[in-house]
């Protein structure tokens, strides 16, 4: 059965243009072809990317962001609640007002002690500085090899300075050992981060200047990647790499399903680039405006105890009646204030 849909999946009509079949790429007179079958050594690597990404954590990206000055916060454990519990894994984190005295009256806790129990739970299941730094000084090490390395390969390479030297002779190109061990370097990491992303840090950058809390290094190279970002995703990317795969690689071919299904993931790709843009700009109008960075959206940011009973105790307390919890100034004129001041003058008069 599984080789019945192997053979199926991988059609020629499917991944390769008109006229075109596999068998003409098959290795011959010391001519190497790229094979379907070289994908699955990436399996293999991903599993060694992975105990090397387990080793870097822990001998030398954890020693490293202690000596860097990175610092876990201390967090209190909340007291054992099934109710409450129950209701955190199940109905959500963020309860509402409503629910929260709903709960607070099931348990015998006043509803600050709810909100906190919930605040503490929350911050549980965050995750410490130290253990997003480490996972960002190793994706930063990967970035930064392959970047060296994929740039040592690919500069001598004639299509990389022109795309459209992609398409001579395509598909009939022979695959050189380097552009195999690094386009495999590449799928293998990123099958790697697929494998642990039920356990990595969600919505996380390299953000290692930001955790060790040097904020003008920080907002510097923030702006050095906007200017990147903007210039390679919004000019380069659909200027040079959408033009050539959606017009300059069928000029002597016609389509087939492998020219729309990447191209549909490109386009998708470039949608994306839009959204990611936008928050950036987002960040840049904050700091033109504020003078310093804001903090990125995208962040899971710990809470402390203190930060919603400084903000609650800044609101008034608000009564079923409308009326405010502080004292208000008894009114001046009215029956009330007349009657009052008789009572004080016979007083006085009196005394």
């Amino acid at each position: 059965m599984l080789s019945s849909f192997n053979e199926w999946f991988w059609q020629d009509r499917f991944w390769l243009p008109p006229n075109v079949t596999w068998t003409e790429l098959e290795d011959r007179d010391g001519r190497v072809y790229p094979h379907p079958q070289d994908l699955l050594a990436a399996l293999p690597l991903a599993l060694v990317l992975l105990a090397m990404r387990l080793a870097f954590e822990r001998f030398i990206g954890l020693p490293l962001s202690r000596w860097l000055g990175v610092r876990d916060q201390t967090r209190r454990q909340v007291k054992p609640n099934a109710t409450l519990e129950k209701h955190f894994l199940t109905e959500g984190h963020r309860p509402k007002e409503p629910q929260l005295s709903l709960l607070a009256a099931q348990c015998g806790l006043t509803l600050q002690q709810t909100q906190r129990w919930f605040r503490r739970r929350r911050n549980q299941d965050r995750p410490q500085l130290t253990k997003k730094f480490c996972e960002a000084s190793w994706r930063f090490l990967f970035y930064l090899s392959s970047f060296v390395g994929g740039l040592s390969v690919l500069y001598h390479e004639s299509w990389l300075w022109a795309p459209v030297m992609c398409w001579d002779r395509y598909p009939n190109q022979t695959l050189k050992p380097s552009l195999y061990w690094w386009y495999l370097l590449e799928l293998g990491f990123y099958l790697s981060l697929l494998i642990r992303l039920p356990f990595d840090v969600k919505r996380k950058a390299c953000k290692m200047v930001n955790y060790m809390q040097y904020q003008q290094v920080c907002d510097a190279l923030f702006l050095i990647f906007s200017f990147v970002f903007f210039y390679t995703r919004l000019v380069l990317f659909p200027t040079q790499i959408l033009y050539t795969t959606y017009y300059e690689s069928i000029s002597n071919r016609g389509p087939f399903f492998g020219y729309y299904f990447f191209n549909g993931l490109l386009m998708l790709l470039q949608l994306l680039h839009v959204f990611w843009s936008c928050l950036i700009l987002r960040m840049l109008y904050s700091f033109m405006k504020k003078g310093q960075m804001e903090k990125d959206i995208r962040s899971d940011v710990e809470e402390s105890d203190s930060s919603e009973e400084a903000a609650a105790a800044q609101e008034p307390l608000q009564l079923k009646n409308g009326a405010a919890g502080g004292p208000r100034p008894a009114p001046t004129d009215g029956p009330r204030s007349r009657v009052a001041g008789r009572l004080t003058n016979r007083h006085t008069t009196a005394t």
